[in-house]
């Protein structure tokens, strides 16, 4: 008799030859691919979707704080206009780190596009990599193909400027190959599928949730159709192993959301409830863009549909590979429609992805592959592609255009960083009880709130460490342009002290006595940092140990 995981990713199985080295054409394939679907931007210019200030502000503030000497930024101090955010603590450390390195050596005005073709070609390189185990070099190249121009990520690259999310797609092929191999390889399977968790989780948090909520379901499809419990405890271990290593940014992230308006993440508008299939609520931006992605999504659950069917001979072939991309595939299609919102409200965080259609990310790694298995005709896999390429030409320029911006633009937003003048930040990093609608963009660094006069002195002002002198004739407060946050350390004349809170602003405000005042600030080493640092280093000597301890048992 003969067993599912003799037939799931053996070369040897029928019409499925192994597809051959990611070097040589495959991988010039891929990169050309990659660089097609961006071709656009090179003559309309620069393309700047819903998130793009966001993540250029970020980079420029994270190679500046480089430059200082800050390797690991905490605090974005030129956010809301100087008064600054923890935004580096909350937001996933890759996606930053990449833009940030690329722009010490690339001009500003064309990281954005070397961070997305960068983002794409490792995409389709994971897909070739899964799909050549059980496919045929021309039809794993074709998957690749079709993985890195899939109309989600042309969705992301020229809507969204979403560089976190296209990043994280590049784990989702390779997430799914080390699933199918857990039950054959057991325990070896852990090691990458932990790497490959802790990887999502350090790039984008929504899809961090995607990928976790699918490694369980792919488990438990490989755990039914084999009958076994190994591919359970892998995927636990693997869970545990990822979350380990990841410790030093999810502890603090998750631990100190009590210390900011964190609820703003799901305020009206980005909820789930709000942005399923076709849904209105009356904001005319909302419902633009959710109609575009709405048929954008409907187009590619129809063709899923059709790709299933017509791959269905595939059941017997390679069961663990068709059923595992039937089930990961009609999961994320289903959870895209407003039936499924009852499973936003009750599983543990998948509401934090806020958008349902972001399941997209994970329904085309099923799409890419069960097109190409559908058909080996070109003729079929042609007109496939014809069809999804019309359906966003047409959302182009029926429901919403993309939007471009211009060197100028990215010139003026170095500049608003070099000269001190700042952006805007995030509602939902301003620390509990702020209200960033209601600061005062031009206020001084430090003033006096008291009576009598006052002579003030700012001798450093960094975003970890700032330092001042202040000089009142009576006692009173200063009230810093700075955000409070839980992890300033204040130091009053050799003294730590517990500055106080400004109503409605959120400021930090200092009480000081008549007479001659120094002042220093710094952002401290929290508790929750310490432990989640040690955390991910005993994981790392962890695997040391048992890779050491291999190497002496097994010295070949």
């Amino acid at each position: 008799m003969t067993r599912p995981s003799d037939l799931a990713i053996a070369p040897s199985a029928p019409d499925a030859r192994p597809g051959g080295p990611l070097y040589g054409s495959p991988l010039w394939i891929i990169l050309a691919t990659a660089l097609g679907v961006l071709l656009p931007s090179f003559f309309l210019g620069i393309i700047s979707g819903h998130d793009f200030e966001f993540h250029m502000n970020s980079w420029m503030e994270v190679l500046s704080q480089w430059r200082q000497g800050i390797l690991y930024p905490r605090w974005a101090g030129l956010a809301h206009y100087g008064f600054g955010e923890p935004r580096f603590i909350f937001y996933p450390p890759l996606s930053w780190v990449l833009g940030a390195a690329l722009g010490s050596f690339l001009p500003w005005t064309v990281v954005p596009t070397v961070h997305q073709w960068i983002a794409l070609a490792l995409s389709g390189c994971s897909m070739f990599v899964l799909a050549r185990r059980f496919m045929e070099r021309r039809d794993a190249i074709f998957a690749a193909g079709s993985y890195v121009a899939n109309p989600y990520y042309i969705v992301i690259v020229y809507w969204r400027s979403a560089f976190a999310e296209l990043l994280a797609g590049a784990l989702l092929p390779l997430l799914l190959l080390n699933v199918l191999r857990a039950e054959q390889e057991g325990r070896k399977i852990i090691l990458p599928l932990g790497l490959i968790v802790a990887g999502v989780w350090l790039m984008n948090l929504p899809s961090a949730v995607l990928a976790t909520y699918s490694l369980v379901l792919l488990v438990a499809v490989q755990a039914i159709l084999h009958r076994s419990l190994r591919p359970l405890w892998v995927g636990a271990w693997a869970l545990v192993l990822g979350f380990s290593l990841a410790a030093f940014y999810i502890l603090p992230a998750a631990y100190e959301q009590k210390w900011v308006e964190i609820a703003q993440v799901l305020s009206p508008g980005v909820r789930p409830q709000d942005n399923f299939l076709f849904t209105n609520n009356g904001n005319l931006d909302h419902d633009r863009f959710n109609r575009l992605i709405s048929v954008v999504t409907a187009a590619e659950i129809v063709l899923l549909l059709a790709g299933g069917f017509l791959s269905r001979r595939w059941r017997t072939r390679t069961p663990e590979v068709w059923f595992a991309l039937a089930g990961w595939g009609a999961a994320a299609a289903f959870l895209t429609l407003r039936f499924s919102l009852v499973f936003y409200r009750i599983l543990p965080e998948l509401r934090f992805i806020q958008l349902p259609w972001r399941w997209l990310l994970c329904l085309n790694v099923a799409f890419a592959l069960l097109v190409t298995l559908a058909s080996r005709r070109w003729l079929v896999r042609g007109l496939t592609c014809i069809v999804m390429l019309a359906v966003l030409v047409w959302v182009w320029h029926w429901a919403q255009p993309p939007w471009w911006d211009t060197s100028g633009d990215i010139a003026e937003m170095q500049d608003n960083q070099q000269e001190g003048v700042g952006y805007e930040g995030v509602d939902e990093y301003v620390p509990t009880g702020g209200d960033a609608y209601e600061i005062n963009k031009e206020a001084g660094r430090v003033t006096y709130d008291g009576p009598g006069n006052s002579r003030i002195r700012v001798t450093a002002w960094t975003p970890e460490s700032i330092s001042c002198s202040a000089y009142v004739s009576q006692p009173g407060k200063l009230v810093l342009k700075l955000f409070n946050y839980p992890a300033w350390q204040v130091d009053l004349n050799g003294h730590v002290v517990q500055p106080g809170t400004r109503r409605v602003t959120a400021q930090m405000m200092i009480p000081v006595e008549a007479g001659e005042s120094g002042v220093h600030i710094r952002f401290s080493r929290t508790p929750d940092r310490t432990l989640g640092a040690s955390i991910s280093l005993a994981a790392v000597f962890a695997l040391l140990g048992v890779f050491l301890a291999q190497r002496i048992r097994s010295p070949s």
